[in-house]
């Protein structure tokens, strides 16, 4: 039996904050930052408004293809790091150390992937949606809507509500504000310009978010080492991080908390770890959050999107590479920060006894999400904590500003089409708006689930349950572009079969409770005994096998159904004969119902009124031209353009290098 309960830190903890009544943001210095931060992320989302073209679907959905590689890079980062990272990393480094960092720095070699092999695929066969892909390559229904339909749950339970929840911890401990309050309040205001402004104005303040994310937390980083000193201080104060209380009542029993539970780990400051003992194992960082990586950076529709509204694969490439540099700052920006506040308020962020957490944050299996809130509170002088309650603010809006794009996108290519196969431009830009204000229903409905299921590091929440549906669509993507010999019958049925098996572990691992070191949860050792990095591993092999083997007993595709559509014939300049290609020329078809609108356009004037929320929602009252067919098959022709010129072709492929190189230095520097 260990007690250790006399312990004291070497760095003085304070107390509980939690005064009764004292709001920290309650002064003019912070309400008007936060104020003039709001009217100028709306001034960018209005001005992108009246610039850009969003009264089509390629205006709206992918920003009319004009970007240029800045804006891009910045949107792939500001998509990506939303609110739980800053909660999520930083709780998830003041437990264990600089491991979860590695979990970013895998970003730095997948972006080189998507800009290099991806994108050109996808731009080369001319579409909008992931889902899209896969049709042209496969053809039939079932893959498109398996694959649209697993993309919006995920949306929901990773993404949504890991954001609204870690944008919640953030806005209690700041404002004190019922969380519901906050996050209604916050939807609206994110909903308001998503609904009005389609892609453009989602990218143009993406841009401007990264620029004040990155800027808020290099100050915050800086005032943090303040508090503790070089480098080598920080690391001997972090191994001494050992809460005052680490024994608890239970019944008329003192119980006595295995030192292992609140002790800093011995490994906390390597990458690698050992691949059997270690909490994040060095084959499953490697090979395993490769793969999730894959699935996320270079299959995903809010990434992949991105990418698709560029210029050229030239700007395409050069956004990857900014995207793949910012993507080094997480672990000095937030990482650190969330080992330095552990240090600082070790009492509370790293309390161990389950009432003295309960006391601290309303949650008795530990209160490390707290800890990047609690320093921007306790830490930042007024006005520039009001700047960072700007930033949380800014990362939550711009991730889920992203996803509702991404999602409206999904439900109205790929399942409001079906639905309404005659649909015109206006029925499909309306039926994607009414879906943004419906997943929205569903998130805050989810939130309370979220809030009792919160299980100590959020984090691990969000890639436990991407490395349980992930992998299936990783390996079906990897095959489709690389094999082109797998065809429809095995890419469905290794899809059905990796979820099935996901859904196995991830319905029993929630049926048990991941629990926690105090209390560890009674999973049976076979079911939740793999580490969920290896698990994502295993699954993308049976999935490969499935997907192979299925492929090879079943009837190949021929050649003239692929030209473009896979690596090997990629470069291949015949016309190519899309499968089912029927149902292609039923949906591209101009509908009667557009006739109609047209012929009442020119009947009648609109009002004022109607002018006014024609504007507003991107509607042109002007109808568009009517193309000729060359002038239609030179616009297809740019659309799936992917030459580039050769100066700044060897430019970017030169930053690539360089990019991998300081990929791979840093990992040896830390490993």
């Amino acid at each position: 039996m260990t007690t250790t309960s006399n312990i004291v830190t070497p760095m003085t903890t304070s107390p509980p904050s939690n005064k009764d009544g004292h709001i920290p943001i309650n002064n003019p210095a912070d309400i008007s930052v936060i104020v003039i931060y709001f009217v100028v992320v709306l001034a960018v989302g209005i001005w992108a408004m009246v610039r850009t073209n969003r009264g089509t679907v390629g205006g709206f959905f992918l920003a009319g293809r004009s970007m240029v590689w800045w804006p891009i890079g910045a949107s792939l980062f500001a998509s990506n790091i939303g609110s739980g990272h800053f909660v999520g990393l930083a709780g998830t480094a003041a437990a264990s150390g600089i491991v979860i960092g590695g979990f970013e720095w895998n970003a730095l070699i997948v972006v080189v992937i998507l800009g290099w092999i991806f994108v050109p695929i996808y731009v080369k066969a001319g579409v909008v949606t992931m889902p899209e892909y896969l049709k042209k390559r496969f053809g039939g229904q079932r893959i498109r809507i398996y694959l649209s339909v697993l993309s919006l749950l995920l949306y929901v339970f990773t993404k949504i509500s890991a954001d609204m929840f870690s944008g919640g911890i953030f806005i209690q401990v700041a404002m004190k504000l019922n969380i519901y309050v906050a996050i209604i309040m916050l939807l609206l205001i994110t909903a308001v310009y998503t609904v009005t402004g389609g892609l453009a104005a989602v990218i143009y303040t993406d841009t401007l978010q990264t620029f004040i994310m990155l800027v808020g937390s290099f100050i915050l980083m800086g005032f943090a080492f303040n508090k503790v000193g070089s480098y080598n201080e920080f690391m001997d104060r972090y191994m001494n991080a050992i809460p005052n209380t680490t024994t608890y009542i239970k019944g008329n029993e003192t119980v006595h908390i295995d030192s292992k539970c609140y002790t800093p780990r011995s490994d906390a400051f390597h990458l690698f770890r050992d691949p059997i003992t270690g909490d994040i194992p060095w084959p499953g960082l490697l090979f395993g959050m490769t793969i999730l990586a894959t699935w996320y950076w270079c299959t995903d529709q809010v990434i992949v999107q991105r990418c698709l509204s560029a210029k050229n694969m030239s700007h395409v490439k050069a956004g990857c590479i900014m995207c793949g540099y910012l993507k080094l700052l997480p672990m000095f920006l937030m990482v650190f920060p969330g080992m330095i506040s552990r240090i600082i308020y070790t009492n509370e962020v790293a309390c161990v006894a389950p009432e003295v957490c309960k006391e601290y944050c309303g949650t008795a299996v530990g209160c490390t999400n707290f800890a990047y809130p609690k320093m921007v509170v306790d830490l930042m002088p007024d006005g520039l904590r009001g700047l960072m309650l700007s930033v949380m603010l800014a990362s939550l809006m711009s991730s889920l500003t992203s996803i509702f794009n991404s999602a409206s996108t999904l439900f109205t290519m790929d399942i409001y089409n079906k639905i309404r196969s005659k649909a015109s431009e206006k029925e499909l830009m309306i039926a994607g708006r009414v879906f943004i204000l419906v997943l929205i229903g569903i998130s805050i409905a989810w939130i309370p689930i979220l809030q009792s299921a919160q299980s100590g590091q959020l984090f691990d929440y969000m890639q436990s349950v991407t490395s349980y549906l992930g992998p299936p669509i990783a390996s079906v993507f990897l095959l489709a572009i690389f094999c082109k010999r797998v065809n429809e019958q095995g890419a469905f049925w290794g899809l059905i079969i990796g979820l099935l098996i996901g859904l196995s572990r991830m319905i029993a691992e929630f049926a048990y409770g991941t629990g926690s070191c105090v209390n560890p949860s009674n999973c049976p050792k076979i079911i939740c005994g793999i580490h969920y990095l290896y698990f994502a591993l295993i699954l993308f092999a049976v999935s490969c096998i499935i997907v192979l083997g299925v492929s090879l007993m079943t009837p190949p595709i021929e050649d003239k159904h692929l030209y473009r559509l896979c690596w090997a014939l990629r470069n291949s300049t015949e016309e190519r004969i899309d499968l089912d290609e029927d149902d292609l020329k039923n949906e591209e078809q101009p509908t009667s119902e557009d006739n109609d609108d047209k012929d009442d356009i020119n009947k009648r004037e609109p009002s004022c009124w109607r002018k006014a929320y024609n504007w507003f929602c991107g509607f042109e009252d002007k109808k568009a031209p009517t193309l000729s067919p060359e002038e239609q098959e030179a616009m297809q022709k740019k659309l799936t353009d992917t030459s580039e010129v050769p100066l700044w072709k060897t430019v970017v492929n030169i930053n690539a290098i360089i990019l991998l190189t300081v990929a791979v230095f840093c990992h040896a520097y830390f490993a």
